[in-house]
């Protein structure tokens, strides 16, 4: 018989044993980075290898399945407003992307994405569009245009396109960044902290001689790992990113106000003062509350220093919160799921992500009753105004980056469309007479938009119409047509009750007639995804 082995022999062997499992988990460590750094793309079939199991949400999981921490705030979709009792429609612009990104890494991991992941506007304005540049001196240019509707034949679909300026990276003013970096325990993942890396390097080979970048991360505590720092000191710059490590809990309301102290110490008057957070939205620990932390960066944004947001990894995304701090910050919020995507960000985009044009940009539409039974706002149900606050300067609104383009879609049901909008009881005080005027007039709405340049107080107002027509979408621009397809192609995945007879096939037909101008590849791309959310959507995944 053998003896029993000993309390001391078996601590002794469980110590050994762990230390072998943290060793290889270092080497691993090192060669994740190494594969985020080299590889230049992370190809889906790469992507495969990570489980799923693990990044849907409660509402998308078979029952028994482990929860996932990722939040989602919920979106009741816009309804149809009838013209006649609500003429206007206004609403902030939104720049974010991080949705359509998020989106693809689902589909790219053999899954459909949870219905609130998934914000058309945000999907639409990813892509870029054929609108013209700016010729006076407005910073932008708004185009309109009004066909059928795809997915509804008896309803039409007008766009609204804003292009703002393209200015070259030289040209831009100098940047003072501080980079928060979120280096706590749950970041401690192949598409988190290596990827976050790789990314923020892409970022610090484009700073100039008169940028300046300092780097704070947080995880228990905050911490400075490289003062404000000349842009061509690279060599400084990256060592200070290649020594970051994770582990710890989330201390991100101390990070951000480490962050914002740095970057008013440094500030650069007329120049682009901003703090960059890149994290996976855990805040456990300190300022956690989702108001405590909008309160505190509307008070910071007032300083002239603004809030970029870059959202990493899964299972754990707080993306409610995450596009929230970046609305409330005066900057924009993206989802780097891949290192395609973060060049996308940080180097082919970077003018936009980073140097504002317009501020506090506005739009509000009112509707002509004599041609418009009613209208619907596809998206933008979190950047809702009221409609008088239009033309109330304090009330913030979204900012325009430099190259940018914004798109926003309308579903209209016309006057001799068959649909009867939902009844109300008839007015006791007042009635609602449309002026003659209207029934004569072939304008089916008018498009105002109000917004500041960053360094001025005085608001500018750019005002145009949109005649009625009745352009079939297959005679539509490419910019109409591509929009559409991604507006289509959201109302799908969100099984929206608005969707009609939307199909992928349609879907696909509309993209495909749209690609010719798709330099980077991003229209192929987005038809290889309608391709497998299809694929996905006919085995029930």
């Amino acid at each position: 018989m053998h003896k029993k082995a000993s309390r001391p022999h078996l601590l002794a062997m469980a110590i050994l044993l762990m230390l072998v499992s943290l060793t290889a988990c270092s080497g691993s460590r090192g060669e994740e980075d190494a594969e985020y750094e080299d590889s230049r793309a992370v190809p889906a079939k790469a992507r495969a290898q990570y489980s799923v199991a693990e990044e849907a949400t409660p509402l998308e999981r078979a029952e028994g399945e482990p929860s996932s921490a990722e939040e989602y705030k919920r979106i009741d979709e816009n309804e149809f407003m009838e013209a006649a009792s609500h003429p206007l429609s206004t609403f902030s612009i939104d720049v974010d992307s991080a949705s359509y990104s998020n989106v693809r890494r689902f589909i790219n991991d053999g899954q459909l994405p949870p219905k609130d992941a998934v914000r058309i506007e945000e999907m639409v304005n990813y892509f870029k569009y054929n609108y013209p540049q700016p010729t006076n001196s407005d910073p932008f240019t708004v185009s309109t245009e009004l066909s059928t509707c795809p997915w509804n034949n008896s309803h039409k679909l007008a766009l609204i396109g804003l292009q703002g300026k393209r200015i070259s990276f030289d040209e831009l003013p100098p940047n003072n960044l501080v980079f928060l970096i979120d280096v706590s325990g749950s970041m401690d993942e192949p598409r988190k902290l290596p990827l976050l890396k790789s990314a923020f390097r892409m970022l610090a080979d484009q700073l100039r001689e008169n940028d300046r970048v300092a780097i704070v991360v947080y995880a228990g505590a905050a911490g400075l790992v490289l003062p404000s720092t000349p842009g061509s000191n690279k060599t400084e710059i990256l060592k200070a990113i290649d020594s970051l490590q994770a582990g710890g809990s989330t201390a991100g309301g101390e990070g951000i106000k480490l962050a914002y102290e740095i970057a008013r110490n440094s500030f650069i008057q007329s120049g682009n003062n901003r703090v960059i957070l890149a994290t996976d939205g855990d805040f456990n620990v300190g300022v956690s509350s989702e108001g405590e932390l909008v309160r505190l960066i509307e008070e910071k944004r007032k300083t002239g220093i603004y809030l970029t947001v870059l959202g990493f990894g899964t299972g754990n995304l707080k993306d409610s919160k995450m596009e929230q701090m970046a609305d409330k910050g005066n900057g924009n919020y993206s989802y780097i799921d891949t290192i395609q995507e973060a060049r996308r960000v940080l180097a082919g985009e970077l003018g936009a992500t980073l140097n504002t044009i317009a501020k506090d940009v506005k739009i509000q539409v009112e509707f002509n009753p004599a041609r418009v039974k009613s209208y619907r706002l596809i998206g933008y149900e979190n950047r809702l105004l009221r409609d008088e606050d239009f033309n109330d300067d304090k009330k913030d609104a979204g900012e325009l980056g430099a190259g940018h383009s914004v798109t926003a879609l309308y579903e209209i049901i016309p006057t001799d469309g068959r649909e009867v909008p939902a009844k109300v009881d008839p007015l006791k005080y007042q009635n609602q007479d449309v002026k003659p005027e209207a029934f004569a007039s072939n304008e089916m709405m008018t498009v105002k938009l109000r917004y500041r340049p960053p360094s001025e107080t005085t608001r500018h107002l750019i005002i145009q119409a949109l005649a009625d027509g009745d352009t079939e979408i297959s005679s539509a621009s490419e910019n109409l047509k591509f929009a559409a397809a991604v507006a289509q192609f959201g109302l799908l995945l969100r099984d929206s009750k608005f969707k009609a007879k939307a199909t992928f096939e349609t879907c696909l037909d509309l993209a495909r007639q749209a690609k010719s101008s798709d330099d980077d590849g991003y229209r192929g791309e987005f038809i290889e995804l309608v391709e497998k959310s299809r694929a996905l959507a006919r085995k029930g995944a």
